[in-house]
């Protein structure tokens, strides 16, 4: 590993996770906004349910690590809503027994460390109407609707209440924006840059309202090498060099 050693964030979870750093997605906005204050670590897997995540939790996230997380973010629940293939074969999870396996992430990761946060993000909506008419050579018939993703959406806050972790609501949050079906998705399921900000404004509100300490929210975090130097532009005066560390001009959306 490469030093300083900073806080690390790791992101767990299917799709939406693993391709959080293409179209502008949620993972690389995070990676810019936490630049010199926290590591962003990406562990998603294409195509995933919960079944297969509770598989692995132990590479992932070896209770043994000597560095442990500061913060992870779960997102499993879109391929275990799906409806099940009458193969039996196929990422469908049946609703009790995806709750249990969210429980088990949710006990497995609480024993990593005492100051190792949790957010967990329940099932997004999808747009049905591209879903539906999307047809492949290589795929058998997807069923996925509103109706499923909202019933597994709402086991997850359930649960998280419950076990007092932290949730974001993406079912009811995409559906705040208006025109949210075309503008929030690529393909109807995964997300666009337009999806992917709502998903950093909640999960940035989170982390400014949460009452960790320390807090994970990237105004209230040191940057890394932020000292002045002699080394820095010079200032309009000629007398003085312009620290730059906490520079955001940059910034399409100036985060809060």
């Amino acid at each position: 590993m490469v030093g300083p050693s900073r806080p690390q964030f790791v992101l767990f979870g299917s799709s939406i996770v693993q391709l959080c750093f293409s179209h502008g997605g949620w993972g690389s906005i995070l990676s810019d906004i936490y630049s010199r204050k926290a590591d962003i670590l990406l562990r998603g897997y294409y195509g995933w349910n919960s079944r297969r995540a509770v598989q692995v939790l132990d590479q992932v996230f070896p209770k043994d690590a000597p560095v442990q997380p500061a913060l992870v973010i779960v997102y499993f629940g879109g391929n275990d809503s799906m409806g099940p293939h009458s193969s039996g074969l196929g990422p469908h999870v049946p609703l009790d027994e995806y709750m249990e396996n969210m429980r088990k992430i949710a006990t497995h990761l609480k024993s990593l460390s005492d100051t190792t946060r949790i957010i967990f993000m329940s099932c997004p909506p999808v747009d049905e109407i591209r879903v539906s008419s999307g047809t492949s050579e290589f795929f058998s018939e997807v069923v996925r609707t509103n109706e499923l993703c909202q019933i597994y959406s709402n086991a997850c806050i359930k649960l998280c209440q419950e076990l007092g972790v932290t949730v974001v609501d993406l079912f009811s949050a995409f559906q705040k924006r208006d025109g949210w079906t075309t503008a929030c998705f690529t393909d109807g399921i995964h997300l666009s840059e337009e999806g992917s900000k709502i998903v950093v404004e909640e999960i940035l509100k989170v982390l400014r309202e949460a009452e960790w300490v320390p807090s994970l929210h990237w105004k209230s975090m040191p940057t890394e090498f932020s000292e002045d130097s002699p080394y820095d532009l010079v200032a309009a005066d000629g007398k003085q060099t312009l620290n730059p560390s906490e520079w955001t001009f940059h910034r399409e959306v100036h985060w809060d």
